[in-house]
């Protein structure tokens, strides 16, 4: 079951009407930056739990999310992540490491999904029927639970970065490619962290290719 919906009248209610309950959430963060891994997260919470706040983790502030991750976790049935690093998405490409990653996450569950909504325009081959939603983390309370956890969790990992490279400022911009990232790259070289192929330009400023 693989079809794009931008509605949000088809969500949860209707997967948990047909039968297809326990409904897992996904969402990834990281697919965009130059530096680092991009992370998913899958998470389930009790069927009818609404968590006041729950948002697109890019529409909430750094303190917000903190609190409403740690929400979601005490609330959650069950929450698992899926963690593939740059040369994993250099080797095979950044949108395969990111079904990757969401087959990883939804794996990594305790409790197991019989149906599962994916933020984005694609799905991983899953044990169960999957949907993805367009725009998903604005239409569905799990995903958008998922797309927090997983910035929070990315977020913490490139804060780990910056204290092994704190030229880089990774705890300001995460990874993405500011004039600052940029400035630090020209200055220093590429760390082993860096996405090789989202770095062509200073692979050939540094010879490198």
């Amino acid at each position: 079951m693989k079809k794009i919906i931008t509605a949000p009248s088809i969500c949860e209610d209707l997967l948990a009407e047909s039968g297809l309950s326990p409904v897992c959430g996904v969402d990834e963060a990281g697919r965009g930056p130059l530096v680092g891994p991009v992370v998913v997260c899958a998470v389930i919470l009790p069927e009818g739990v609404i968590i006041e706040g729950v948002n697109d983790s890019k529409k909430i502030s750094e303190k917000k999310r903190l609190i409403l991750c740690e929400e979601i976790k005490k609330r959650a049935i069950s929450y698992s992540y899926g963690i593939v690093d740059a040369a994993a998405i250099d080797a095979i490409n950044i949108r395969e490491a990111t079904k990757l990653a969401m087959q990883l996450a939804v794996e990594g569950l305790s409790v197991k999904p019989k149906s599962v909504l994916v933020d984005g325009n694609f799905t991983p081959p899953l044990n169960c029927p999957s949907i993805y939603l367009v725009k998903g983390d604005l239409v569905s309370h799990l995903i958008a639970a998922a797309s927090i956890l997983a910035k929070v969790k990315r977020d913490g990992i490139m804060e780990e970065l910056h204290i092994q490279y704190p030229m880089y400022g990774f705890n300001k911009h995460k990874g993405y490619g500011t004039a600052a990232h940029m400035e630090a790259i020209n200055k220093h070289n590429l760390t082993p962290h860096h996405r090789l192929s989202f770095c062509k330009k200073w692979l050939r400023k540094f010879d490198i290719i």
